[in-house]
């Protein structure tokens, strides 16, 4: 089911009048089906509803939010702390003068950044995210297609999206709103060429900072704009161990009350060189948190393994 568009009669007469349309959100209601919720409902930790957890499959109704970014360009560049000139020629020159429109077209105040977008998944009632009065779990994602897709284990990107998706039924089921939100930031928004790690956690982000010479390019300033668009003004369980997300959504205004890491028994044994190396540089944990000599002893499976 896609929503109908209210206003199409009078986009068709812009349209007509050689206006630009481009649509930037679409919203649809659908059927999740994964294969670890069916495990999920085996062991009990989903019991099926009818409503939001559909039957004995673990399959999910849900209702998606597809976005692509759009940029006022005078409120980017002031949220940077910059000038708009300045901006508009930083992206005219980082995108190797693709739109020459940012420095000759100073009246179009609107960009489109041709950057991945992102997914919003609401399980139960779209309403009652930005209703103060009920309860709001929620997972911050970003993409990995090695892990979210192929089901690779050398990362904790599948568990925690698996968890983030079963907390947040749970919440829903509960009369609380569930969500969860992917965006397109494959590794580290470095691609899966540049985002190179190594196989011991004393040098995982020393070896990709060595390819591309950053760390980490994920921008999370404008990160929380989709929350606002939601209006979400609180998050009672927040489905993330990472300290930007948070620190993102918490510098714009939205609370956090509570932070939830990933179970250990969810965490592949090859993908401790991963989470223990991020808990290690500020991601959250309520447990131990490794010195650098310790880390060392964090090795993955060897190439012939």
């Amino acid at each position: 089911m896609v929503f109908d568009n209210p206003h199409r009669d009078s986009h068709h007469s812009l349209m007509d009048t050689l206006v630009d349309m481009r649509p930037t959100i679409a919203i649809t209601k659908a059927h999740m089906k994964l294969p670890e919720l069916a495990e999920s409902v085996k062991s009990g930790r989903l019991v099926p509803d009818g409503k939001v957890c559909l039957n004995e499959l673990g399959e999910l109704a849900v209702t998606k939010f597809a976005v692509e970014p759009v940029w006022y360009l005078p409120g980017v560049a002031e949220r940077f702390g910059i000038d708009e000139a300045t901006l508009r020629r930083s992206l005219f020159e980082h995108t190797g003068g693709s739109y020459p429109e940012l420095i000759t077209r100073g009246d179009i105040k609107v960009f489109l950044p041709p950057i991945g977008g992102l997914t919003v998944y609401c399980f139960g009632d779209p309403e009652k995210m930005s209703d103060e009065s009920v309860r709001l779990s929620l997972r911050i994602h970003d993409e990995c297609n090695g892990s979210d897709v192929f089901g690779s284990d050398i990362c904790t990107c599948r568990p925690y999206l698996i968890f983030g998706i079963e907390e947040a039924v749970k919440e829903a089921q509960n009369g609380g709103s569930g969500v969860v939100i992917y965006f397109r930031k494959e590794g580290r928004a470095l691609g899966e060429v540049t985002k190179r790690g190594e196989d011991r956690a004393s040098d995982y982000f020393l070896r990709t900072e060595n390819i591309a010479g950053v760390k980490d390019m994920r921008f999370q300033a404008l990160m929380p704009d989709i929350l606002h668009w939601l209006g979400i003004k609180k998050i009672d369980r927040m489905l993330s161990m990472s300290n930007m997300k948070h620190d993102a959504i918490v510098g714009q205004g939205i609370p956090i009350h509570e932070r939830v890491e990933l179970p250990d028994e969810l965490i592949p044994a090859d993908s401790r060189v991963e989470i223990d190396a991020k808990i290690t540089a500020g991601y959250f944990t309520a447990g131990k948190r490794m010195t650098a000599e310790e880390l060392q002893s964090v090795q993955g499976r060897l190439w012939e393994e």
